[in-house]
């Protein structure tokens, strides 16, 4: 059966750097950090003060209070991105099948905020006061059952879960629904909200997070040497992806064609890269052999790039060997994490959501607070002010817990 081409004709984000796909971009092509102080909680007390809160976000902009109240703040991020992409992208639902529209939407972790307060709530006022929206609000897949119901998708519907690579792996098993006939348009990505005493917490306890709290701004700061560890971060990114010539029938825009995709796992230790990012280098060829493509024409890798040292380390390892002598000689890479912190199961909607950018605008977005490159990072990482470069390829890495990999590949039309 010949594959069917799938494009991106919608896009909706919502992240600490903005809210909306054009606010976040215009702050990320300046190299605005979105993070700050801890708000949502008293985290005073904690190693790590600071997070990338998504901030101003309104419910009531995307849904009624009623809607809002029974839905735990993953959901309602994945409701307005959603929003954004449906009415980006042009999609008219009444003249759609709706067994021919689906969604693929994941977090890494669902309601942690709602599962915190209604056990508050149950030991303290007891069970008579539990809502009988508690489980339908915080479990993973009623973000995109949601998105279903408002919209009438009556396609493929549930949730990828994979920690940090969840956005990818959203995206890219929805491009497999696409292009098998099984679907002509999939709503893909991934939300997170967990800037919440037990999330932050518990990364605390890993030592996994910066502690630079004196300057948050300056905290996430991929490849460079004085990185000591991740920023957290909330959200949702989510892209409209549609079969080609249903998307030239209908005459929507098109942003760039979703030509690739790999998936592997390290196999190796549940929070350490494989050495040389093995598992990643996999994930990365795939991605280029299920497009047909080589090394050399790809310009642009948006990264996983946390900011841990080992991390970032095994990445540019793992692009040096995957992309060989264009590595040094023409690739550029840069990781918008350095601005927006860690978005978890909602990094890689968010990034594929920049990757997709990058090429439909020419210019490349910075790694910020790149003062003094790590040696062992040794690639061009685009050090805190943007470039305009005209891509024809890019390419979206994100890696996760328990040594999960996904990769996308997406291409100018």
């Amino acid at each position: 059966m010949s594959r069917r081409r799938v494009v991106v004709t919608g896009m909706g984000l919502i992240s600490p750097v903005g809210i909306g796909v054009a606010p976040s971009w215009r702050s990320l092509v300046a190299g605005r950090s979105g993070i700050g102080p801890i708000t949502q909680f008293d985290a005073s007390t904690y190693p790590t003060r600071i997070a990338g809160e998504v901030k101003g976000f309104e419910p009531g902009d995307f849904m009624d209070k009623k809607e809002a109240r029974r839905n735990d703040r993953f959901i309602q991020f994945a409701l307005a991105a959603a929003d954004m992409a449906m009415k980006d992208s042009g999609l008219d639902m009444s003249k759609e099948d709706p067994e021919q529209v689906g969604c693929i939407v994941g977090a890494g972790m669902g309601g942690l905020g709602t599962i915190e307060e209604s056990r508050t709530l149950l030991t303290e006022k007891g069970l008579r006061r539990l809502s009988p929206f508690f489980i339908p609000s915080l479990i993973i897949n009623l973000a995109p059952g949601q998105i279903s119901i408002r919209y009438g998708m009556k396609g493929p519907n549930f949730s990828t879960v994979s920690a940090c690579a969840t956005g990818n792996h959203s995206i890219g098993d929805a491009l497999l629904y696409i292009e098998r006939g099984l679907a002509d348009v999939m709503v893909a990505g991934g939300c997170e909200a967990t800037i919440t005493p037990l999330g932050v917490g518990g990364f605390c306890s890993a030592r996994a997070m910066s502690e630079r709290n004196d300057a948050p701004e300056k905290a996430s700061r991929p490849f460079d040497k004085g990185r000591d560890g991740f920023v957290a971060a909330e959200g949702a990114g989510l892209l409209i992806l549609e079969e080609y010539e249903h998307a030239r029938k209908r005459g929507a825009r098109i942003y760039a064609e979703l030509a690739g995709y790999g998936a592997s796992a390290d196999a190796y230790h549940v929070t350490t890269p494989a050495p040389e990012g093995e598992g990643g280098q996999r994930a990365m060829k795939m991605a280029l052999k299920f497009a047909g493509m080589n090394g050399d024409q790809v310009g642009y890798v948006n990264t996983h790039g946390t900011s841990t040292p080992m991390g970032d380390v095994a990445e540019c390892q793992a692009i040096n060997k995957v992309f060989g002598a264009h590595a040094q000689e023409g690739l550029v890479v840069s990781s918008t994490k350095s601005m927006t912190g860690h978005l978890l199961g909602a990094a890689g909607g968010c990034e594929a959501v920049v990757t997709v950018m990058a090429i439909h605008t020419g210019v490349i977005p910075p790694t910020i607070n790149v003062d003094d490159q790590d040696p062992e990072c040794r690639l061009d990482v685009v050090p805190n002010t943007a470039r305009e470069k005209k891509l024809d390829v890019a390419i979206s890495n994100s890696f996760g817990f328990g040594g999960t990999n996904s990769v996308l590949l997406f291409k100018a039309v």
